[in-house]
């Protein structure tokens, strides 16, 4: 079908669920490694603790994204999987902080990011379904926008709430301070407010042929899991192509969620107790650094349609990726903190083109009947990476880097800038007819939409 173009509020209303399922991953990448060290955890236990996530969106994502594709009742196809995740999201929030012991903590984080999963893995396929070509990267965009603007609240309410509401640490029994708990539970209605927005304000299209899907639905009962496979084998060239640049893209942000934090602490702040004062000022600095990035990416977002419609979408990708870079590398030289809240700009740009650019060029090159899964099986490249890192980055930070935290925020610097180097062999689809729209709109100028 041809898909009727949509205002600037519709593609708000449509991504504002974005805006809520970043709070829940802004807490968790700014909070969860402090968590686990206050819990006891040591430097080079932090990884395995971290595999839930990725562990639970290789199995998650696909899963969700054929059972979406395949569905079709009253709240339409993709949104009654936002809802039942952003249910689910919102109470393994308000659980995480009360946890009183390592294992609590990473059995919650299990179950927190498989729910996260649930309700994210159809907002990408939702664009893709709504949107016409040349608007999709102005959707996925818009994503970024409230995937930025969520994690700088997310990732700063622990500081926000110490200076800026005075709310003090808590009860001395309490291993996790109250300000990290308070901000999880305003994370939790965030999560279910905003996503219960979109579902409301924002309807799909249902299937051109209803009785056919129907019949289709009813042939293919169950998981799928041979139909997934078979997806996999067949997966288009621009989705190969697109594959390592994904894989290194977020093994260099892995290193930087696990690291950046507590590097902060020690390195910059020199806390070597994690009972003490500096080392919790040092946590929540580095929940400032978070959420300046997540201010840039904010800020990038609006940007990011003009310059990929200038230099193309790969070029883009390549040059934010390359801004990443230099932001983690120069790190290494950096000792006072707020010298240190510059190099979250580069990585800023980095993070809202990763939000947006690679799904934008993969849209194009996907079956509409396909997109959920695809976008499920995409996932793949994403968490993969998180996988080795979880399993074996702790052998490499107690044999090779002897714990040093800098050292890993470095390295996945380094990541980034090969990744950057092979986004140049991705050849976008799309960009063919987004060249003709520019020529059209040259010729037969109209405004702006």
């Amino acid at each position: 079908m041809q898909k009727p173009t949509k205002s600037f509020w519709q593609i708000w209303n449509m991504s504002f669920g974005f805006l809520g399922i970043q709070f829940g991953w802004g807490l968790q990448m700014a909070n969860m490694s402090a968590i686990y060290e206050y819990l006891g955890a040591r430097a080079d236990q932090i990884p395995i603790l971290w595999l839930a996530a990725p562990l639970t969106g290789l199995i998650v994502q696909p899963l969700i994204g054929h059972a979406s594709d395949h569905t079709w009742g009253r709240l339409g196809r993709r949104r009654p999987y936002f809802l039942a995740g952003a249910i689910l999201s919102s109470l393994a929030l308000i659980l995480m902080p009360r946890s009183s012991a390592l294992w609590m903590a990473a059995g919650l984080l299990w179950i927190l990011d498989a729910s996260i999963n649930i309700s994210m893995e159809p907002f990408r396929a939702f664009v893709a379904d709504l949107l016409p070509e040349q608007q999709r990267t102005r959707g996925f965009a818009m994503q970024s926008l409230f995937i930025g603007f969520g994690a700088v609240v997310a990732s700063a309410l622990p500081w926000m709430l110490t200076n800026w509401f005075h709310v003090g640490a808590g009860a001395a029994g309490h291993a996790i301070p109250w300000t990290v708990r308070l901000s999880f539970y305003i994370g939790a209605v965030a999560f279910f407010g905003a996503v219960l927005w979109t579902i409301v304000t924002t309807k799909e299209y249902p299937p051109e042929d209803l009785e056919a899907f129907r019949a289709m639905k009813a042939e293919k009962r169950g998981l799928g899991v041979s139909e997934i496979l078979q997806d996999i084998a067949n997966m288009p060239q621009t989705m190969r192509q697109l594959a390592p640049v994904q894989l290194l893209t977020w093994l260099g942000l892995f290193c930087m969620w696990l690291y950046f934090p507590v590097a902060v602490a020690h390195n910059v702040f020199g806390a070597s107790d994690t009972a003490s004062q500096l080392y919790t000022s040092g946590i929540e600095w580095a929940g400032i650094c978070f959420g300046l990035y997540s201010a840039v990416c904010f800020a990038y977002s609006f940007l990011l349609p003009a310059i990929a419609r200038a230099i193309g979408r790969k070029n883009t990708h390549s040059l934010s990726l390359v801004c990443g870079a230099i932001g983690l590398i120069s790190v290494v030289f950096i000792h006072d903190k707020y010298v240190l809240l510059l190099t979250m700009v580069g990585v800023g740009i980095a993070w809202a083109s990763t939000l947006a650019m690679p799904y934008s060029i993969l849209a194009g090159s996907l079956p509409p009947e396909k997109t959920g899964i695809y976008m499920g099986i995409f996932n793949f490249f994403i968490v993969t990476p998180e996988i080795i890192a979880s399993l074996f980055f702790g052998w490499v930070m107690n044999h090779l880097l002897h714990n040093n935290r800098l050292t890993a925020v470095i390295a996945g610097g380094c990541f980034m800038l090969l990744a950057a180097a092979l986004m140049q062999r991705v050849v976008d689809p799309g960009e063919t007819k987004i060249k003709v729209e520019i020529q059209e709109e040259s010729l037969h100028p109209v405004g702006a939409k």
